[in-house]
C-alpha cells in the first residue's frame, strides 16, 4: 500500500537551515504531484510548495525565495531544503501526494522547531 514517511525534522535555530526528505512507497510517486504542508499549533495547515512529476514548482509567497522543493524521481523521494530559518517556521510538516486518479496520500509529519 502507499506510504509517505518523512524525515530530517529537529532543532535547527534561526538563521539556519534544515533539509526534510519524504519517501513513498506504493508505486505512485511517478505519477504524483508532491507538496509540502506545515501545521503550528492552533493554526491550519498551511500550503508550502509543490512540485510536479516533470519538477514545474510552485510555492507559498511566504517561503519562497527560502525554502526549495525538489524531487528525485529514481529514489522516489521529494525535498524541501529550508534556509534562513525563523522561528515562525516551527511547526510539523507534512508531505503530500497527489495522484490523479488514485487520489491524496499523507505523511505523519515531522517536526520542526526553530530557536531564537
Amino acid at each position: 500500500q502507499v506510504q509517505l514517511v518523512e524525515s530530517g525534522g529537529g532543532l535547527v535555530q534561526a538563521g539556519g537551515s534544515l533539509r526534510l526528505s519524504c519517501s513513498v512507497s506504493g508505486d505512485i510517486f511517478s505519477m504524483s504531484a508532491m507538496s509540502w504542508y506545515r501545521q503550528a499549533p492552533g493554526k491550519q495547515r498551511e500550503f508550502l510548495a509543490a512540485v510536479t512529476p516533470v519538477h514545474y514548482t510552485r510555492y507559498s509567497e511566504s517561503v519562497e525565495g527560502r525554502f526549495t522543493i525538489s524531487r528525485d524521481n529514481a529514489k522516489n523521494t521529494v525535498y524541501l531544503q529550508m534556509n534562513n530559518m525563523e522561528p515562525d517556521d516551527t511547526a510539523t510538516y507534512y508531505c503530500k501526494a497527489i495522484h490523479a486518479l488514485k487520489g491524496d496520500y499523507w505523511g505523519q509529519g515531522t517536526q520542526v522547531t526553530v530557536s531564537s
